[in-house]
């Protein structure tokens, strides 16, 4: 398989403060790849990092090219997206108007046909074509969330970053959300997936990292890592351990 991302001894954190500790991170075309971890293990810290919005030390290679010049709005055009765990939707205005703001890429790269992206994204997500004049601020938590994957989807990315997509949400919505991820998946979207329900990433995930204290402790293939017992243990709770 191509690899789309190569990450190799990252450094980042805050201030004088060091979260990530020499991280190693590969993803290949078309993958969903998952990094599961406690709170303060560094997960969110890497995409921010990955993304440009906090500064770093190591080698990032993305598409056969090295990021460590590019700054955030570089990173953006050559193909990263990222859904913020926050969301950071513009409230006051329509979910459209979020959506349509979502196509920069494609129009500042002069791709006439941006607009058709909006229907794929109304076709992912009906309940967004429905509200579609509302404001986004007037949202669920489950709609907003789609509003924001939807927003990085009209980007055409190479490389969709999700950062804690089931965070706040009710089961029921959280299903949804991680059905959505997987019939991405299936349309070959490449996807980095940052998640606290380790349970639900692995199910959907091709590859799986177990993150630590800004370092990978454990990582394979997502069904091999959902097998585990030192991840059924700490991750996956007892239900999961096999008989």
């Amino acid at each position: 398989m191509t690899q789309l991302l190569q990450v190799r001894g990252l450094h980042a954190g805050y201030g004088r403060a060091e979260v990530l500790s020499g991280l190693d991170l590969d993803l290949a075309q078309g993958q969903v790849v998952t990094v599961i971890g406690p709170n303060g293990a560094g997960k969110s810290t890497t995409l921010n990092a990955l993304m440009g919005v906090l500064p770093s030390r190591g080698q990032v290679v993305f598409d056969g090219e090295g990021l460590a010049a590019s700054g955030l709005e570089d990173r953006v055009m050559r193909g990263l997206a990222l859904v913020p765990e926050k969301r950071e939707l513009f409230t006051t205005m329509s979910v459209q108007d979020n959506l349509v703001l979502g196509g920069f890429r494609p129009m500042r790269l002069g791709q006439r046909d941006w607009r058709e992206e909006l229907e794929r994204v109304y076709q992912i997500f009906p309940r967004l074509k429905e509200r579609r004049e509302q404001l986004a601020g007037t949202l669920s938590g489950g709609e907003r969330q789609m509003l924001a994957v939807g927003r990085a989807l009209m980007s055409r990315p190479k490389l969709l970053m999700l950062d804690e997509p089931s965070l706040g949400l009710a089961p029921l919505i959280v299903k949804e959300i991680f059905r959505i991820v997987a019939q991405l998946r299936d349309a070959g979207v490449s996807i980095l997936l940052i998640e606290q329900n380790a349970r639900a990433a692995l199910e959907v995930a091709d590859y799986g990292y177990v993150l630590e204290t800004g370092e990978i402790a454990l990582q394979g293939p997502a069904a091999e890592l959902a097998r585990d017992a030192r991840v059924i243990e700490t991750y996956l709770g007892a239900a999961r351990k096999p008989a």
